[in-house]
Parts: C-alpha cells; structure tokens; sequence
C-alpha cells in the first residue's frame, strides 16, 4: 500500500471523528485517561525523568484524529497531570527551577507538535482532493477521448457516403469535375460547422446566434452579403450530434438557395426551429421562384435532395418540401431530454 493510500484511508478516518465534535472530545478524553492510567502503571519501573512518557501519543493521536480542538484538550490536561503527580515534588503544582523548566519543555514540544499536525492535516487533505481531482480529470479525458473517436468514426462514415454518392452521379456526367466541386463544397461546410461547434468561446452561444452565424458565413462567402437573414428559434440547446446534423441540413438548404433562389444576390431566408409536442420542427423558407408545380423531391435523382433526406433519417424525422411564396421546407424530428427550450 502506497504511502498516499494510507494517508488517504487515516485521513477518512480523521474527518469522520472532526465532522462529529461530541464523539471526537470523548475520545479524546478517554485517550487522556488511558494515557494516565498507563503512567501509572509503569511508574514504578521508569527511572525519574519521564514524566510524559504515555502523554506524548495520546496527543499527538487524538489531534491527528479528533482534531485541533480536542489535541489542546488534552495536552492541557496532560500539561496539569504530569505537573502534579510525575514531577517532583510529587503530589503538588509548587515549581522549582528544574521543574519550571521541565513543565515549559513539555509545554513548548506539545504546542510544536498540535501545530505541526494540523498543517499536516490539511496538507494531506489538499494532496488527497488534489489525486481525486486528477483521477477525475483522467476519467474524463478517458471519456472526452472515447467520444472523439466515435465521432471520427461518424465523420469518416459521412465522409464515405457522402464521395458515394458523388461517384455516382459523376457516371455519364459530362462535366464530372463539377460533382467534385460540390462534394469538395459540402465537406468544406462541414468542416466550418466542427470548427464553429467546438469553439471553446462559441460554448454559450445561443442556438439562433450559432444558426445566424452559420447560414450569414454561407451567404458572405459566396458574395451574397445583401440576402436578409431572420433566424428564429425557440429552442435554446441540442445535443452536439444532432446539432451538426441539423447545421448540415441547413448549411445544404442555404447553399441551395444560393443557386436557385438568390441569383440576383438579393432575396430572404428565413429559418424558424421551434418545439411541438414531442418533436422539434425546423421551417426553412426563402422567396425565390419555389418547387416546380408537380415537383416530387423524394423521386428526384439530384444529389442534394438525396442528402438531405439522408441526413433527416440521421435524425430520424421527416422531410417536407413545398411552395409557399417561395420554397418552404419543413424537417420534423423527434425531441430528447436534453432539449432546452428558450
């Protein structure tokens, strides 16, 4: 058993006795009696000169244990006892030199060590809090880096589907290099969207601030500063996961609207994410010429609406496209406890 171990284990001793000062001075007094019972005992076979023989541990134990308190308890009664019954002259407080000196000894070697067991004492607490914290701060990288790797894990998933699904499209296409401009597009939004999330000064960034931000960099980027953005959410918080989900969603509705809605470089977008009953709804709209009338995007063979029903089945909700001045896009999924409304 390490040294600190054992100090640990005394300690939690200790700080059950201080925590409970009734029990911790009625020990100590029984320890300043046993002490005196025991000098007693072996007066007779001690030659003269120690008088403090049995008083010693019974100080230093019960201030280790009991505390501070009940320590100077017992070193005065020890002081008081030793004085009168083991110092001569025997059976009286009168004081000779030898004696005065003798009294002031014990006196000053008591005070020393009551002090120095107290700055023991929480030196020891401060070391055994301190391994705790360590052994806390352990556990958490164990589980912080359990947690990245399952996420990389996900990401690399993504990232595999998501080239797929570009191979595919760029069979018979007459400009293949263009498929890869979008894939390279998407996993650069991607990319901004971890960067953005695990911003350690984004940590108490409202969920409509982090979505303006987001969808205004989209719009910034591709020159189209004079877009109006409204961005309205009534929901505070969602768990990380399903919040780059959800940014992906989003970052791939702007970057729609983008090509079909903005071209002109001005227009609207709107996104509104708001709770109903057990599920979380996200309306994305903005006021461009709409779906075509008759338009079914399930049966559509293009890639981006592919991707979005493939990120909403990773939220497990649904997806509705419709025109309503302009295109309207609701994603319906479901709700979990660590939701935070607004």
């Amino acid at each position: 058993m390490s040294a600190l171990v054992l100090g640990a284990r005394l300690l939690q001793a200790a700080e059950w006795l201080r925590n409970r000062p009734i029990q911790a001075y009625a020990i100590a007094l029984l320890a300043f009696l046993i002490a005196l019972w025991l000098r007693f005992t072996v007066d007779h076979a001690l030659p003269v000169g120690f008088p403090y023989l049995t008083f010693f541990p019974a100080v230093l134990l019960t201030a280790f244990f009991c505390g501070t308190g009940p320590g100077i308890v017992v070193a005065v009664l020890s002081v008081v006892s030793a004085w009168y019954w083991f110092i001569p002259p025997i059976a009286s407080f009168e004081l000779t030199s030898q004696s005065a000196i003798a009294v002031l000894f014990f006196v000053a070697i008591l005070t020393a060590d009551i002090f120095i067991i107290h700055v023991m004492h929480g030196a020891l607490r401060r070391l055994v809090q301190e391994q705790a914290r360590t052994a806390g701060l352990l556990e958490q990288q164990k589980t912080l880096f359990a947690e990245l790797q399952h996420r990389t894990a996900n990401n690399i998933a993504f990232i595999s589907a998501l080239l797929s699904m570009h191979k595919r499209k760029a069979r018979g296409q007459a400009d293949p290099v263009s498929v890869f401009d979008d894939a390279t597009s998407r996993l650069e939004s991607m990319a901004r969207i971890h960067r953005r999330l695990y911003d350690p000064t984004n940590g108490d960034l409202q969920l409509d601030a982090y979505l303006a931000e987001l969808v205004r960099d989209i719009f910034d980027s591709a020159g189209r500063e004079r877009v109006d953005v409204s961005i309205v959410s009534r929901i505070e918080k969602l768990d990380v996961n399903r919040l780059i989900t959800l940014s992906l969603v989003v970052s791939e509705l702007a970057t729609n609207a983008l090509k079909h809605a903005f071209s002109n470089g001005t227009g609207r977008f709107a996104i509104e994410l708001t709770p109903r009953g057990g599920s979380n709804v996200l309306r994305v709209r903005d006021n461009g010429p709409g779906f075509p009338h008759g338009f079914d995007p399930s049966g559509s063979d293009r890639l981006g609406f592919r991707v979005l029903y493939s990120f909403a089945r990773n939220l497990n909700g649904t997806l509705d496209f419709r025109s309503d001045d302009g295109a309207l896009v609701e994603l319906v999924f479901p709700s979990n406890h660590q939701d935070k409304a607004a």
